[in-house]
């Protein structure tokens, strides 16, 4: 297991400003180390080296986390624009994010546990849950509301035919052709 990065060590008024000048993507590693140095004078800044590594690994964070989007944004396009589904998406992302930076953590440090590892996958299931559950109660809800168009538009066809209007085998036919086989 390697060791926890100098940078996680500062203060966290320092890690902040180097996350914010990673973020910013504007200066060099040099640049980065005398402005920390600039604005925190009594703290020693980091070195050249821990700053690249501390990089690439926000860098490779951030990458999984664009992964993540795309591929959250690909479900939605896929499943449509309902607001419900777009949070359970963006919610199973998130997740899965939060997860990749524990387990990133995990590389670093000794502070993550297993049971820190064991509450985020019990999360990312009871969140799988939900959207199955969710997805089931919109399809009874569909099925319930196709059977009752089906109920109204029989009735309605049983009214045309009752007024004579409509020959009943012309009727028959168009009904078969609707539903198929249905017992009268």
């Amino acid at each position: 297991m390697s060791r926890k990065s100098t940078i996680k060590r500062k203060p966290a008024q320092v890690r902040a400003l180097i996350d914010r000048l990673i973020r910013e993507d504007q200066l060099t590693l040099d640049e980065m180390r005398d402005y920390v140095r600039e604005k925190f004078p009594d703290v020693q800044p980091p070195s050249r080296t821990s700053l690249h590594r501390y990089q690439a690994s926000v860098k490779e964070i951030t990458a999984r986390m664009r992964a993540h989007d795309s591929a959250a944004r690909a479900i939605v396009a896929e499943l449509g624009e309902n607001p419900d589904e777009r949070a359970g998406a963006l919610l199973v992302q998130a997740v899965t994010t939060a997860m990749t930076d524990v387990a990133m953590r995990a590389n670093e440090s000794d502070e993550t546990t297993i049971d820190d590892v064991r509450k985020l996958a019990r999360a990312a299931k009871d969140t799988i849950a939900a959207r199955t559950t969710s997805l089931k109660e919109r399809q009874a809800i569909e099925q319930a509301a196709r059977e009752r168009l089906i109920r109204e538009q029989r009735g309605k066809l049983d009214e045309l035919g009752k007024s004579g209007k409509v020959s009943k085998e012309i009727l028959a036919t168009v009904i078969e052709a609707a539903y198929g086989k249905l017992a009268s």
